[in-house]
């Protein structure tokens, strides 16, 4: 083994690069990469392409086991001059290899067969065989399923699988779609980042790749993904749990503001809304405060008052209006303009 003191840790990280199927790495990436990981170990994070040479020199040629390694060229994209460029990449000729693969303990195998048979109700679907395999390669005892999700849930299964892989690997994709509103298909190359469900719908998330704007696919819109590992990552610019927090649905406006939303819900579908709220800011408003706003607005007499603190968005739209007369929002304005505005529309298709 290359005799310096950071041998080993650059030998684990390489083997983790060597072994990974869904990114294209040459020597230049390898060192780079290297150099940005070595500090977090505690290492020094100097280190040269020739270094790099020489440790997978090591491992062709003078490693205890046999390893084959796969010399290839892929089209790699620049994003210094936006141009596409043939790139030299380097792995390991066996897809399932890698030095450091050991063996699980019992409890290990305890904590994965409870995790696995948590996301069972994946299985069966196209793209996700790799459940079934897992099992039997790591000779799990099949459990009864903790959590089910409706498959009428999963459209187009096939396009989840791929989509859920390239954001557990970190890799660039190639989407063609279906635009909404036109027969017209486009394409888009994204970092994905996220699958959402709401509604019975599924959605993918990620950021453009030529402008890093957060984009939202619902995923039976979606013909194919496609993974482009010549491509660089780009990493999610905020948690994005935390930016769907603020709206109801998908729908995600930049530059929109929080709004406290305050309505009424009669007695028939108060205990409904007080159980499964609107939103996951929702509070019952009661007391002197629940008084005070009875007296400045017109209310119908009974009923509860709820707030909630989210965005406006067509979603929020469409729930607030999908209660009917048993639910009337008192503020602000201009959400109230907003529903008047679809309840005209609606009345208006009714009486032609």
């Amino acid at each position: 083994m290359p005799s310096n003191k950071n041998a080993l840790t650059r030998i684990v990280l390489l083997d983790k690069m060597l072994a990974d199927r869904y990114h294209a790495y040459s020597i230049q990436d390898m060192t780079d990469y290297l150099e940005r990981e070595l500090p977090q170990y505690g290492k020094d994070g100097g280190v040269s392409k020739r270094c790099v040479e020489k440790d997978i020199e090591y491992l062709e040629y003078n490693f205890p086991i046999p390893i084959e390694f796969e010399r290839y060229t892929i089209d790699a994209h620049s994003a210094a001059t936006d141009r596409v460029y043939k790139k030299r990449c380097i792995r390991y000729s066996d897809p399932t290899f890698s030095i450091f693969k050991g063996k699980l303990s019992d409890e290990e195998k305890g904590i994965l067969t409870t995790a696995l048979s948590t996301i069972g109700s994946f299985d069966g679907l196209d793209g996700f065989g790799w459940l079934d395999d897992l099992n039997k390669r790591l000779g799990l005892v099949e459990q009864r399923p903790i959590v089910q999700i409706s498959k009428n849930l999963l459209e187009n299964k096939t396009l989840m699988a791929e989509a859920f892989s390239a954001i557990k690997v970190k890799a660039v994709v190639k989407l063609k779609y279906r635009m909404f509103n036109t027969s017209e298909i486009r394409e888009v190359i994204i970092s994905p980042y996220l699958l959402k469900e709401y509604n019975r719908r599924w959605y993918l998330i990620g950021s453009a790749d030529d402008s890093g704007r957060i984009l939202t696919f619902a995923l039976d819109r979606l013909i194919s993904i496609v993974i482009l590992p010549g491509y660089e990552y780009r990493e999610a610019p905020e948690d994005l749990t935390e930016r769907y927090e603020d709206i109801i649905g998908v729908s995600y406006y930049e530059g929109a503001g929080i709004h406290k939303i305050i309505f009424w819900v009669s007695d028939k579908s108060a205990p409904y809304v007080d159980t499964k709220p609107l939103h996951g800011s929702q509070i019952s408003i009661k007391g002197d405060k629940e008084k005070s706003l009875r007296e400045l607005y017109e209310i119908p007499a009974g009923g509860s008052l709820f707030s909630i603190d989210c965005m406006e968005n067509y979603e929020l739209i469409r729930e607030l209006c999908s209660y009917g007369e048993d639910l009337k929002v008192l503020s602000p304005r201009h959400i109230i303009s907003a529903i008047k505005k679809r309840i005209k529309s609606m009345s208006k298709l009714y009486d032609t």
